[in-house]
């Protein structure tokens, strides 16, 4: 089956965000107060083909610790519908 796949991708809590930091500042000197806590991530979207949902969950898991995320510093959260289902 070819499964829809999502990974969205965010520093960890005490990372420092620089992007995220840079927009908070300059939000305000836009006329848009109160914005606190900005984060910038990725989002990263493909399709697999995969025996079911848990083997396609589990290659997109394999693909973050590998290759898609920097486990030291980033999290990754991975949404996997059917193809067409959207996710």
């Amino acid at each position: 089956m070819i499964f829809d796949v999502q990974v969205e991708v965010l520093l960890r809590p005490g990372i420092a965000d620089p992007a995220g930091s840079t927009i908070e500042r300059s939000l305000p000197t836009l006329g848009f107060d109160g914005v606190r806590d900005v984060r910038v991530g990725k989002s990263i979207r493909f399709s697999l083909d995969a025996a079911d949902e848990a083997a396609a969950r589990a290659l997109a898991g394999d693909m973050c610790a590998r290759f898609l995320t920097n486990p030291v510093i980033e999290d990754a959260v991975v949404s996997v519908a059917p193809a067409g289902g959207g996710s």
